[in-house]
Parts: C-alpha cells; structure tokens; sequence
C-alpha cells in the first residue's frame, strides 16, 4: 500500500533528525499519536499534520520599518550581499535565506515556499486570500525563497520582511507578520536611529510593541536601534535613545532586550577617537549579544517544537472538547424541541387523515383515493420512517442555524484545530444525539492525549539532560561511577535479565 504524501513528509522529516536530534526523532512519534486524536474528532484534516503545521528548522525573523537596516544586518551576518539595501524601500516582499551547497546564491519564487511544509509559509496563499480576496494567486508578489552557501545559515532559516510603510497591501502585510511571529524562536525588530520622532510611527509601534508584550513567549523578542553612529556627529545618541525608549515604554514593553548598533561595513566617520571607541565598544558588546543569540537558535527552536506539541494537546483537551461540547448542547436541545414540534404536527396530521385510527384498529389504511392502500404493519413503517426523516432533517436545519457561532468558536480558538468540521462530523447523522460526548472523543483518545502529555514532558527532561548539568560534575568521572556501579550491580545479579536494551551513556551520567 502506496504511502500518503503527509506519510512521506514525516518520512523525510525523519530521516533528517535521526542525525541532529534524537529527542526531535521520538517527538515525531507523539506527534503521530496526535495526529490519530485529530482525525477521529474531526479536528485535522485527513490530509494534514500537527507536525507538518510547525517549521522543524530553526527560523530567525528581522522586522521593522523600511530603511531601518535590515537587509544590511542580514549581508553582514551571512557574508555576503544576497540581500539589497539602501535608503528607499528595496524589499518589497518577505525573504526566507536558506543554506545551500551551491556556489552561487539563488533566487526562487513564492510557491516554493506555499508548496513546501518543511518551510514557515506553507499554504500562506490561503491566508493572504483570506485577508484580500484574489491576492492569493499573486503569491509571488509576497514571498520569495534565497540561498547562499554560508556557514551562518546552516542548520537555520532567516526571514527578511518589507518595511511596514512600503507596503500598500498592509492588511495582508500584518497578516502574513503575525503568522511568521507565531513561528520564529528568534523575533528581531529594527528602528531607525535616523528618524528621533518615534511618534510618527505609531501604527508601525503598535504592532511590533503593543500587540507582542502580552504573548507568552516575548523573551525571543530583540529589539534594535540600528545605525546609531549617524547620532555621533552630534552627539545625541543618549537623547535619541531616550526617546525611542520613551516610545516603546508608553507601549508598555517591559520584556525583551533593547540594543543599539550600526553595521561597521556601511557605518559614518566618526573622526572623534575617544567617541568612535566608545560607540564601536557598545556596538560590538550589542552585536555579540545577537549574534550570540542566533547561535543558540538551534537549542531554543528544540523547546519550541516539544512546547507546541504540548501545547496542542492541552488546547484539543482544555479548549477544543469544552468549546465542541457547549457548541453540541445548544445542537441538542434546539434539535429536540423542533423533533418535538415536527412530529407533534405529523401526529396530528396523521389522526386527521385517519391514520392512527386505522393502525390502532388494524384496519388497511386507503391513501390517494385508494390508490395506495396499506396494511397496518406498513403504515405503521412509513410513519416510523416520517419521523425519523424529519429528526434528520431537523438536526441538519439546527446545526446550519449555528453557522455563525460555529465561526465565531473557530476564530477564538484559531486555525491550527478545525473546530468546523469537528462540529460538522459530531452532528452527523452517524452520531446520536444522545451522545453528550464529541464524535471521537473516546476513553482511548482521552488516554492518548495524557500520554502525550507525559511524553512531552520526558522530552523536555531529555532536552535538558542533553543541554545542561545542574550537578556540575565532571562528565567523564560520572561516567567513570556509572561504570562502577554497574559491574557492583554485575557482581550481585545472579542472571542479568533478558532483554534490557543498554542505557544511553549521557541519561546513565545524569542518574549518578
């Protein structure tokens, strides 16, 4: 039996973690077992993942307003000028930089991206279409994927965004912001130093600053003040500081990390010695501390996965089932009371023609002018079949009335979990409705979320054995009492016991 396409992804997805991260490797397991709950409910499509709805690839996004040296950052991190730059709005749409083995970088179209799960912008068409009917076929207008074999971007995925005031789509701008946000491990958001009236952009402020401080995750937020070297030449850049940090603060940002740097390639002259010491010292101690911070991308992108698988399978137990339940009550109910009213009126239809009477007395009951005459064993089936009839159509009737607030749950809950066509395949005329339970939401997937939920824990344990070491040991006389203890165990055991698989040497280190 040929194998899906979704099979083939998480293949291929496979094979490239069985030689970076093990603990990623199991993750996809879980995954998988998720993967079951969501179909059985209704709450992922047949041809979809959870696992293919997250980059597996460390992703780092630049934001900001045009001309505020983001391209620039970006040639001077990779080493080489893949990006343009300049004073005017050059990148009028979103870049994802990619490795590649090629010698010469390249530069490939939006539905390389649209088309391929292993990428951030995986079906982006469908939202862009969402926020502006008919922009979804212009993808290419959007987005774009580049490579260049640089050292600096293997094993990660770097996304340049077009300047907030250089776009005139901006509703599919901020859509297609929000979306690559929800993804980055690493979210860096560049100001211009050259513009001291930070007031002027204040939309541009209130969805970079205001809408991303209350987000569970604004720790992977760095905001930058670049090119503060044009502040040497009159030495205000203590002024212009304070008033950007003015700016953000009446936004209310009190996480994240504030930086000022400019790049050394393009930078002013700065002819005052003790001034250019004391501007590249800031600059380069700021630089360190991104850089650095991109390095370790990878670390943080391996938290990040195991978190939204956790994350998933809470919202599918603590938010999707209650929601579906509600959604299922207000069905019911309003399904009994026209079933009621429905089959009072055929009752009643029903005695008028004579029908009960002749059933009641088994006497043949003559419809159409005794064109169609019945025996009371048949009208008695054709009834039944008149009023279960109507009890399908009343649900259908009742659960097309909830339309609006089906809509209005799957918004709250947002797009990962299909809340639609859960309800659609809970009020299906294959699931009772007598069932106060979701269709699919069964003891066994109930079992299986917890234990998902425990797995996800283990590899946050496992993460943390791989990555740090709270006993301070030295790793090589751990393993040295590992080995101790094991051939005392040898020693004391009578017969080792058949079957037990060795024990990884870091998880042995971590138990001493």
């Amino acid at each position: 039996m040929a194998s899906t396409p979704i099979a083939q992804r998480l293949n291929l997805l496979k094979s490239h973690l069985a030689t970076e991260n093990s603990v990623l490797l199991d993750a996809i397991t879980s995954f998988k077992k998720l993967d079951k709950v969501g179909y059985a409910t209704g709450l992922l499509s047949r041809d979809d993942s959870f696992a293919m709805q997250i980059p597996w690839w460390p992703l780092i996004s630049v934001l900001g307003t045009y001309s505020s040296g983001k391209s620039t950052f970006i040639n001077h991190y990779i080493g080489e000028k893949i990006q343009r730059s300049g004073n005017q709005a050059v990148d009028d749409k979103y870049t994802v930089l990619c490795y590649s083995q090629a010698s010469t970088f390249q530069a490939l179209p939006g539905v390389a991206l649209d088309s391929d799960p292993r990428f951030p912008f995986y079906r982006i068409s469908e939202q862009i279409e969402q926020a502006m009917e008919g922009e979804g076929s212009k993808i290419d207008s959007y987005i774009q994927l580049k490579t260049a074999n640089s050292e600096a971007l293997r094993g990660k995925i770097i996304i340049d965004s077009p300047g907030f005031d250089a776009d005139e789509q901006r509703n599919s701008t901020l859509r297609i912001t929000d979306h690559i946000i929800d993804l980055s491990d690493l979210v860096i958001v560049f100001f211009d130093a050259r513009h001291p009236e930070p007031g002027a952009m204040r939309d541009t402020l209130d969805h970079l600053v205001s809408a991303t401080i209350e987000r569970d995750d604004s720790s992977k937020f760095m905001y930058v003040l670049n090119q503060i070297d044009t502040a040497a030449k009159e030495d205000n850049a203590e002024s212009v500081v304070a008033a950007w940090q003015r700016a953000l603060g009446e936004r209310g940002l009190s996480a994240g990390r504030f930086y000022t740097i400019y790049n050394p390639d393009v930078a002013n002259v700065i002819e005052d010695s003790a001034l250019r010491e004391r501007f590249e010292r800031k600059r380069d101690a700021d630089l360190n501390d991104i850089h650095g911070r991109m390095k370790q991308i990878g670390v943080e992108r391996a938290y990040r996965i195991i978190a939204a698988l956790e994350n998933t399978a809470r919202d599918i137990e603590t938010r999707a089932i209650p929601l579906l339940n509600e959604l299922m009550a207000k069905w019911r109910k309003r399904t009994l009371i026209l079933d009621i009213l429905g089959w009072g009126l055929l009752a009643y239809l029903a005695y008028q023609a004579g029908w009960i009477q002749s059933f009641y007395y088994g006497q043949t009951l003559h419809l159409l002018d005794g064109m169609l005459n019945l025996k009371p064993v048949h009208s008695g089936w054709l009834f039944a079949g008149l009023v279960f009839s109507w009890h399908l159509i009343a649900r259908s009737l009742v659960a097309s009335s909830l339309k609006r607030t089906v809509n209005k749950a799957q918004d709250y809950i947002g797009p990962k979990l299909d809340l639609r066509n859960a309800f659609t395949k809970s009020t299906s005329y294959y699931h009772t409705i007598f069932s106060f339970t979701p269709k699919g939401w069964n003891y066994i997937n109930r079992n299986r979320i917890n234990k998902i939920r425990e797995e996800a824990d283990t590899y946050v344990q496992n993460l943390n054995d791989r990555y740090t070491n709270p006993s301070g040991k030295n790793m090589i006389e751990v393993q040295s009492q590992v080995d101790e203890r094991d051939a005392n165990a040898n020693t004391t055991t009578a017969e080792p016991e058949a079957g037990m698989p060795e024990e990884d040497l870091e998880t042995k280190a971590q138990g001493v």
